[in-house]
């Protein structure tokens, strides 16, 4: 498969450039092709699909998964989102969070059955 299919426009990446991190001139570490990664992190939040299946042309998949940690905490991606918000034609590109579903251990819910009084107070 090859990045023929993009999500990112150009317009759309050159307005993302300035926030991403590990640019040449950046402190610190110099990453790999940025948008290769932001494409990587958009194909698995579209897809839905665990790190481990991530395509091998984006990279090895936990390389791109602790990069991905690593801008979250520094903000990067909240930075590029609005930087781009105001863009009508990323709202494809965009996932929100009521479209993505989360693993039911990942819920907070109790396990186990649910226990119920009796509905006689001297039943036992």
């Amino acid at each position: 498969m090859s990045l023929n299919r993009k999500l990112l426009t150009d317009v759309q990446w050159k307005a993302m450039v300035p926030h991403c991190l590990g640019k040449a001139g950046d402190p610190g570490q110099t990453g790999g092709d940025a948008r290769v990664f932001v494409e990587g992190v958009l194909w698995i939040a579209r897809t839905g699909s665990p790190w481990r299946d991530l395509p091998e042309h984006f990279g090895h998949w936990n390389s791109v998964f602790k990069r991905f940690r690593r801008w979250v905490k520094r903000g990067a991606f909240e930075r590029i989102f609005h930087a781009l918000s105001d863009d009508s034609d990323f709202e494809y590109v965009l996932v929100d969070g009521t479209i993505v579903r989360v693993h039911r251990h990942g819920q907070g819910a109790k396990g186990g059955p649910e226990i119920r009084r009796s509905a006689k107070a001297g039943a036992v």
